[in-house]
């Protein structure tokens, strides 16, 4: 004969899993922020997605930096202009989470990236896909990016002729 669990066990039982689906929800909604601000062309909030100190991101050919030097790079191209217009629009969809809450303040991710970005400059689009593989820990009361690594699966880039014409 099985032994049915106290309803103490049971209420403890439930807000821990409760409390992990909080967790993943607030993940996702951070790595949201992340994207938003990538587009948004939004170096504070960027930056605001990554710990305080410490991070590592590796973002393959783009380069190795703790948060402060990638905000300064995403500053760099995000806001770069001519004629007073946005020469590099990205368009960055971040699919398919698969978060793991490893204890109450740190836990692990990937996503899958689609991104676009268009760059009248060189007067080309790239689209590409790679897999994002994060780490997050709790700071402040608030989770945030400790580690973020990027690997491009795959990228095709192509001319944009004098016939397509692009609005911001």
């Amino acid at each position: 004969m099985s032994v049915s669990p106290s309803p103490e066990t049971l209420d403890a039982e439930l807000a821990r899993r409760l409390a992990r689906l909080e967790a993943v929800e607030s993940i996702k909604a951070l790595k949201h922020r992340y994207f938003r601000a990538c587009d948004a062309k939004d170096p504070k909030g960027f930056r605001d997605c990554f710990i305080a100190s410490g991070s590592a991101l590796d973002y393959g050919e783009l380069g190795a930096f703790d948060a402060d030097g990638m905000a300064a790079v995403f500053e760099s191209i995000a806001l770069k202009q001519v004629d007073g217009k946005h020469v590099i629009l990205d368009m960055h969809h971040g699919l398919h989470p698969d978060i793991t809450i490893i204890d109450d303040t740190t836990a692990s991710g990937r996503w899958t990236l689609q991104f676009r970005q268009v760059n009248l400059v060189d007067k080309t689009e790239t689209v590409s896909t790679g897999e994002y593989t994060d780490e997050y820990v709790i700071e402040d009361g608030a989770w945030k990016i400790a580690t973020c690594r990027f690997d491009r699966i795959w990228s095709i880039t192509r001319p944009i002729d004098d016939s397509c014409r692009v609005t911001q």
